[in-house]
């Protein structure tokens, strides 16, 4: 069955790789209706080694797939079904039978944490991080060896430390894993954005709408505009007012002062520019 199925799979390679969705859509209905057949879909002890490696492919490129569809659920779906094949990868007795070199647990692995980190699922985050940290210890690793793991740990430890200038510049650098990865860059942009948004209002009566272009990594003032209309923020004079909330109010200059430098060093690193920004 395995060797039968192998035709299809090389197709689906190569459609997923010329990102013709339609066709990879319909391979993949096909590869997965015939593992189902032959009860292939989750392994088990008796699934032939051969059909547990071909399995694994199908549902790999499935989850790229997704990926490149930004289809978050059907992703998280494959990642999902993945996990009985990943856990005979970590089976040391059944490991030896299962050929693993063609395995992208690391990257799938990799890609699943950098979408929880994106969706702002920290507890899920740490449960599946913990998971391999545990497993890398066992087999005397780091799990920053790997650097499809190591990417989404670094960006989650500078969006910990408020270093929202580091994951920005780390989306947009050469240091990304794969194309795949870079997929993710738009959607954890948007999530630092809104972030530095909230403590914007927290922390300034209004700043000019030239600085605020740079503190929300935007590409013109134009930009900037349409971000503040869909905040609710006011526009006057080159400047945009941020709500005023009762608490906020009540603070004097100097504690507003104090907050906008914290806020700007630790965010965004802009300060040698707070003077201007304020």
């Amino acid at each position: 069955m395995a060797t039968e199925l192998r035709p299809l799979v090389s197709e689906l390679q190569n459609a997923v790789n010329r990102k013709q969705f339609d066709a990879v859509n319909d391979l993949l209905s096909r590869a997965k209706r015939s593992l189902l057949l032959q009860n292939a879909l989750i392994p088990t002890p008796s699934t032939a080694p051969e059909v547990v490696v071909v399995a694994r492919e199908v549902l790999e490129l499935g989850a790229l797939a997704a990926i490149r569809q930004t289809d978050a659920p059907s992703f998280t779906r494959y990642y999902q079904q993945l996990q009985p094949f990943y856990d005979l990868e970590k089976d040391s007795a059944r490991a030896q039978t299962i050929d693993s070199k063609t395995s992208q647990r690391s990257k799938i692995t990799g890609l699943y944490l950098l979408l929880l980190l994106s969706m702002g699922d920290s507890t899920s985050f740490h449960t599946v991080l913990e998971g391999l940290v545990e497993e890398a210890s066992l087999n005397g690793t780091s799990v920053e060896d790997d650097p499809f793991i190591k990417y989404p740990v670094d960006l989650e430890r500078n969006l910990m430390e408020g270093s929202y200038d580091k994951v920005w510049r780390e989306t947009n650098s050469e240091r990304v894993p794969s194309e795949d990865f870079a997929l993710f860059s738009n959607v954890l942009v948007g999530t630092i954005r809104s972030e530095i948004a909230d403590c914007s209002e927290k922390a300034y009566p209004s700043l000019p709408i030239s600085n605020a272009k740079n503190l929300l990594f935007l590409e013109s003032e134009g930009a900037v505009i349409e971000f503040a209309h869909q905040r609710g923020w006011l526009l006057q004079d080159g400047r945009i007012f941020f709500p005023v909330e009762p608490e906020a109010a009540a603070r004097s200059e100097k504690d507003i002062l104090v907050a906008s430098g914290t806020i700007i060093e630790n965010a965004i690193g802009y300060a040698r520019e707070l003077e201007t920004i304020v």
